[in-house]
């Protein structure tokens, strides 16, 4: 069975974070873990005990700035990403957000556009993987 819950425990979502973005994505332990996990509402879906995806949500009045969005290597191809984005978003708008913006992977705005994004800005490199801003209402 597969949930998705609002967790402050981060044991769960530090090892999958460090499983894609450190391990397979290469991002040094410092950029990953910035020391601002505890002011976002962290979101881990799992399926049974085991992790499985994550996100984390900053609600800066009324927009939401959803990252360190990730599923586990064995999980991707099930639509999951995308369901805990639309999880994370619909948290913000129960919190008061009228839209929501993140930081994409250039590779992934695709993803991204079928849930409503919209690119905007220039490209900008976050460690060293190219990034775009994106916004979406809620």
């Amino acid at each position: 069975m597969r949930t998705c819950e609002e967790v402050t425990d981060l044991a769960q979502v530090h090892a999958l974070r460090r499983a894609v973005f450190i391990e397979e994505q290469g991002y040094s332990e410092a950029e990953e873990f910035d020391g601002r996990d505890g002011d976002a509402l962290q979101i881990l879906m799992r399926e049974g005990d085991q992790p499985i995806a994550t996100a984390r949500v900053f609600i800066e009045g009324e927009t939401a700035k959803i990252g360190r969005i990730c599923v586990a290597k064995s999980h991707r191809g099930l639509g999951l990403g995308a369901e805990i984005l639309r999880d994370a978003m619909t948290r913000a708008k129960a919190k008061g957000c009228a839209k929501a913006m993140l930081s994409a992977q250039v590779q992934a705005i695709p993803f991204y556009e079928k849930l409503g994004y919209t690119a905007y800005g220039e490209t900008y490199p976050d460690g060293h993987v190219p990034h775009r801003d994106m916004v979406a209402p809620l």
